[in-house]
């Protein structure tokens, strides 16, 4: 054994730049990885979970409440449309020309006949000054042609007393004959010339007149079209599409309203003549008003499978106006009986309110009826006790409260208090 010389155990040094061991770091990047995991890993299978489950499309439990005068037993069929007045018009002008004054707006109110707006005429009332100008020269002519007539009357009338005493000859009572023959002619003439005149006087007028429009019936501005200096046609103008055949303003008559709806070819069975309903403004959904069946079209959009429909709103007000968004509950023809029986019983009848759900949200299960009602994200299986049926929605007498989410054509892969992803959310 040889010992190692005493120069090597002289080079031996310790290093105290050198950075500490840690061994503990390594255990605490660990620990916050697990605690990351144990955070992140329910979100992300929720997440997942969510992106698994089902997506279903809801609807919504309605309530009808008996309206005045109703009963909540008698819709049969809603329908939408827009509200139009029964009688509306295009107001047009008969010839063309310059706008030189236009007496309405949006909004004001019109009598049939009064003037709506006037065309350039100037050139018009020269023609018109022109033709009474000539009657009244055809009036001087006619002066002149019977003074004449009466002349050459009464000289005629000289030669055939001259002609018994035989003083004259037959050669002038020939001449006093002929020249009294051409006045009488010449009187007809000017008559004939005064009728001309006169005609091409009310033609003149009829022309002036023309440059007038006039409102076909009482009713109020609705659109205004034109302005005062544009040029305007019975045919429309180039480039002008929005004033359709010469149109200048659209008027109705806002005393008789009603809307337009289309129903399915399959439910127009269900309407009736004169059929009562109920019409609700878009804009004010509290406010119920009173409507009756006017005409089914006689005709059927077979593209569409549609047929349009007319109901007159009966008790019409100031919130009701053209092209409004409207809806319409048809009910059941009775109502009209049960409003008589009601109106002659002095004392109110409660009745209670009735829960509407589509037919698509029920289903069979295990036999028994139910429905999947959706909250928060999630479907649970409800049973359910049906009523009668309306059309495409049946009444729910128990186990639904109005405005629940319910799910239309329900998967055979729900489970209760599953998750489900409503479509469009």
């Amino acid at each position: 054994m040889s010992l190692a010389p005493v120069h090597d155990l002289e080079r031996l040094r310790i290093d105290r730049d050198a950075a500490p061991r840690r061994p503990w770091l390594l255990w605490t990047v660990l620990a916050l990885l697990v605690a990351a995991g144990v955070v992140v890993y329910p979100r992300a299978r929720a997440f997942i979970a969510e992106r698994q489950a089902p997506e279903v499309e809801i609807a919504r439990a309605t309530q009808v409440v008996a309206a005045a005068g109703g009963s909540t037993d008698l819709p049969v069929l809603v329908a939408t449309g827009y509200v139009v007045a029964r009688h509306s018009s295009e107001v047009g002008v008969k010839v063309g020309g310059r706008l030189a004054r236009l007496k309405f707006e949006e909004g004001t109110r019109v009598r049939k006949g009064e003037v709506m707006a006037e065309i350039e005429h100037a050139d018009i009332d020269a023609q018109l000054e022109a033709s009474r100008r000539a009657v009244a020269e055809a009036d001087a002519q006619l002066v002149q042609a019977i003074a004449s007539r009466d002349e050459d009357t009464r000289s005629f009338d000289r030669q055939r007393a001259l002609m018994k005493d035989g003083i004259t000859t037959d050669a002038a009572l020939t001449a006093a004959q002929a020249a009294a023959a051409v006045s009488a002619a010449r009187v007809k003439s000017a008559e004939a010339a005064i009728a001309s005149a006169r005609a091409r006087v009310r033609v003149t007028e009829e022309a002036l007149e023309n440059t007038n429009v006039r409102a076909p019936f009482d009713g109020v501005v609705i659109k205004k079209r034109a302005e005062v200096g544009e040029t305007v046609s019975p045919f429309g103008v180039q480039g002008q599409s929005s004033r359709e055949g010469g149109a200048i303003a659209t008027i109705a008559d806002l005393g008789e309203l009603e809307v337009q709806t289309e129903v399915s070819e399959n439910s127009v069975a269900k309407l009736t003549p004169a059929m009562p309903a109920e019409v609700k403004l878009q804009a004010y959904q509290e406010q119920i008003f009173k409507g009756r069946l006017r005409q089914i079209f006689p005709s059927a959009d077979r593209a569409k499978a549609i047929v349009e429909v007319r109901v007159t709103i009966l008790n019409a007000d100031d919130h009701v106006k053209p092209e409004m968004t409207a809806s319409v509950t048809f009910q059941e023809k009775r109502v009209a009986e049960k409003g008589a029986r009601a109106a002659a019983d002095p004392v109110p009848q409660n009745v209670a309110p009735v829960v509407l759900i589509p037919k698509r949200t029920v289903t069979e299960q295990g036999g028994q009826t139910i429905v999947w009602v959706v909250t928060g994200g999630t479907a649970a299986r409800r049973p359910v006790k049906l009523g009668r049926e309306r059309l495409d929605q049946v009444e729910a007498a128990s186990g639904v409260i109005p405005g629940e989410a319910l799910i239309l054509n329900p998967p055979p892969s729900l489970t209760d208090r599953g998750p489900v992803r409503v479509k469009g959310k």
